[in-house]
């Protein structure tokens, strides 16, 4: 056993870099033997704790050269191109657009795939960590900056396309939303990552990985149960909102909404949107509920339009698909993500890693049939259900493996690749300019004379 200072150290000839590891007084201690492809690495940490991680020094298919997941980034990449299809066909064609309700279409793959793959990033990004105060500091502020971004996007701040105004009203701003989803997320999954793990264990199964962060395991079981007992078993009382005659009037109309039951999985009497309004407020909320789209309410279903002469009194009310309830099902849909990541820093082989993540796909996929067609959990994105959150996270483990498969199993790297990679290493701003309709804002900014002689008018877009 050789022990050095985190400035850098030679192995089997080649120099290993330390990034981050300037603070505090961590060193390493490297084990190696000249004809071995693998060494064994045991850090200790600026809090005083070890880890042992397997480094498989030869194997240089799963890294860029900047230490990224070629696979993973490309995963990131066709998540966003789905996102972008999706955002501009959904509404020529109705069976890629999100749900109105129960069932999942293509465009409801989206957020459990990006959930995901925080988690997966979130296994690599904490591997070698030297000291976790640093490591919790910086997940706090990636989280706010994340939430912060979110809340400006998504609260309100920019009217629409059809608007060159701007300005978001406290009383009504949005809380919630995509991004802010992800942060809430992202954060739970880095706070378990740098403090519930058992350290100084080795692996080498998959019986003792999950040994290893059994205390996380235990985490995500409790957050399911404790999903599973609010979602059937509050009592959703009657309820009632209030909305304006007409967009230039003061005047509201109030509209009661009867209730009064346990484990309704329907768009009026659900505990998630029961929490929301209690907790959040009714006014902060998605004001074009998804829901808004059903037959019951929209005669141009499944579009939104006018309501139908006997629209029950629940299809104008607000309501948001990224509340706080259903954020429970995405932290769990993060940390299937984080096991996934760890198959990667704990075993070195393809075929090991291949076979740890096709299992648990299998398994979430069925068990998320079985509890729809079985149990009744209808799949549902805005509920964020746990069918829903099993078979979409057992999607994405799938499509994963499969990438990895092509890119890093049988090397096949063409030009798309490079384009998809790209995506995925700029997936905020792609993610901001198409998605949060900023582009289509800021666009109609720039006229001729009058705003409605805009660049959108002149090349067709735009009425």
């Amino acid at each position: 056993m050789e022990s050095d200072r985190l400035t850098g150290e030679k192995i089997n000839g080649e120099r290993i870099r330390w990034d981050d590891l300037e603070q505090g007084n961590n060193y390493v201690q490297v084990q190696t033997e000249a004809n071995n492809v693998s060494s064994k690495i045991e850090i200790i940490t600026c809090d005083g704790t070890k880890d042992n991680v397997n480094v498989d020094l030869n194997n240089k298919s799963t890294l860029t050269g900047s230490g990224r997941v070629l696979s993973l980034d490309i995963f990131r990449g066709l998540t966003v191109v789905l996102m972008v299809f999706v955002e501009y066909a959904g509404g020529v064609y109705p069976s890629v657009n999100h749900s109105p309700w129960n069932g999942v279409t293509l465009a409801d793959f989206v957020m459990p795939f990006f959930l995901f793959i925080v988690g997966v990033s979130l296994g690599l990004a904490f591997k070698n960590l030297p000291c976790r105060l640093i490591g919790t500091r910086k997940a706090i502020y990636r989280a706010l900056k994340l939430f912060v971004i979110g809340l400006f996007l998504q609260g309100g701040y920019f009217h629409g396309s059809g608007s060159l105004t701007y300005g978001v009203d406290f009383e009504s701003i949005r809380w919630m939303g995509i991004l802010q989803r992800i942060a809430v997320s992202f954060l739970v999954a880095a706070m378990c990552e740098i403090w519930l793990n058992a350290t100084n264990f080795n692996v080498s199964s998959g019986k003792s990985l999950m040994k290893k962060y059994r205390l996380q395991w235990a985490l995500t079981i409790i957050v399911t149960v404790v999903y599973l007992s609010l979602f059937y078993g509050l009592y959703v009382p009657d309820w009632e909102y209030q909305m304006p005659t007409d967009l230039s009037s003061s005047k509201t109309v109030t509209f009661s909404v009867k209730c009064g039951v346990r484990g309704d999985t329907g768009p009026a009497c659900n505990a998630v949107g029961m929490i929301d309004r209690k907790i959040l407020g009714i006014q902060h909320l998605y004001n074009r509920p998804i829901y808004g789209r059903l037959k019951e309410c929209s005669v141009s279903s499944p579009d939104y339009g006018p309501l139908p002469p006997d629209a029950p009194s629940w299809c104008g009310a607000p309501f948001d698909p990224e509340g706080l309830l259903s954020s429970l099902m995405a932290i769990v849909t993060c940390f299937i993500g984080l096991h996934y990541g760890h198959i990667i820093v704990h075993f070195k082989g393809h075929k090991v890693r291949v076979q740890q993540w096709l299992i648990p796909s299998s398994c979430l996929v069925l068990l998320g049939a079985i509890c729809d067609y079985g149990f009744g959990m209808h799949l549902n994105k805005a509920l964020y259900t746990f069918s829903y959150m099993c078979v979409t996270a057992g999607a994405a483990g799938f499509l994963f493996t499969g990438v990895y498969m092509i890119v890093d199993v049988l090397g096949y790297r063409k030009y798309w690749t490079i384009v998809l990679k790209w995506m995925g290493t700029n997936a905020l701003l792609i993610y901001v300019l198409v998605s949060c309709n900023i582009l289509p804002v800021l666009l109609p900014g720039f006229y001729w004379r009058q705003p409605k002689n805009n660049i959108l008018r002149l090349i067709g877009i735009g009425h």
